[in-house]
Parts: C-alpha cells; sequence; structure tokens
C-alpha cells in the first residue's frame, strides 16, 4: 500500500455510495467482530436519520477513507444531548491524528446544535483513545453505565 500523506480530510456523509459501502465493509470488523456488514440501504438509512452526522475521514491523494464516527444528538427535558458513537481509525492509519480530526467535528457540530453536552463510552483496554478523548478535552465521569440485559 503506497504512504497516505498525512493531511486529514473530515466530511459529513450525506448518502451511500459503493466507496462509503467498501469503507465500512473495511473499517467495521476493526471495531467490532460481532457488527454486521451494512448494505447500501441500511448505510443510508443512518446517514439519513435525522438525529445522526456520519464524519467519515480521508487521507491521500486517492482520499482513502480512513475512519469513521457517528455523532448522534437528541432532545430530552434537560435539553439537547449528544453522544460520540462507533469511531474506527483503520489499522494503517492510526497515529496520523484521524481520530482526533473526526472527535474536533463532532465537538464542533455539537456545538452547532447547541448540545448541553456531549459524551462517549470507550472500551478500557483502548488506552490510545482514552488518551486522545482526554487530550481533546473530555474527562472521565464518575458514573456507571447499564445496559438491559432482558
Amino acid at each position: 500500500m503506497k504512504p497516505l500523506g498525512n493531511h486529514v480530510e473530515v466530511t459529513l456523509a450525506t448518502q451511500a455510495d459503493d466507496a462509503l459501502v467498501a469503507a465500512f465493509a473495511r473499517l467495521l470488523p476493526q471495531l467490532s467482530r460481532t457488527a454486521p456488514l451494512l448494505s447500501r440501504e441500511a448505510l443510508d438509512e443512518i446517514i439519513r436519520a435525522p438525529s445522526n452526522h456520519v464524519f467519515i475521514a480521508a487521507m491521500g491523494e486517492d482520499r482513502r477513507i480512513v475512519g469513521t464516527l457517528t455523532l448522534v444528538h437528541f432532545r430530552i427535558p434537560t435539553g439537547v444531548r449528544a453522544w460520540i458513537e462507533d469511531v474506527v481509525v483503520d489499522e494503517q492509519a492510526r497515529g496520523m491524528k484521524v481520530g482526533m480530526a473526526l472527535t474536533h467535528a463532532a465537538i464542533v457540530k455539537s456545538r452547532e446544535l447547541n448540545a448541553r453536552t456531549l459524551d462517549l463510552t470507550s472500551n478500557p483496554g483502548r488506552l490510545s483513545a482514552h488518551h486522545l478523548y482526554e487530550s481533546a478535552g473530555f474527562a472521565m465521569r464518575d458514573t456507571r453505565v447499564y445496559r438491559y440485559q432482558g
């Protein structure tokens, strides 16, 4: 594989095309062994959902997609809240500031949405991700996340 170059361009996905579907097919297994591959229709539904903002990071002369982040926002009685979900950077592009570029784009968008909070969860074993989030201004909260198992 040829070098990617070091300029990261982050954009919002507006529709699913073959290149984006192929990129998700390559990236999702790097995030989760159990996540199903997304069809073009399923990816398009995610992108077009009014509460979702799917950010795409590209690098190199060929604008190869090397990462993605989904920002979800919602209004509740206490205000607009936002969550960062499903962040993945291609293993060949790690250490090239792709995650920081995606995170920064999500922060900017959450401010545009007037979100009162911007939260995320991160697997305890992903130490480099923790460092990235802390350097971007996130702080670990003293809280517990519960998941319904029924």
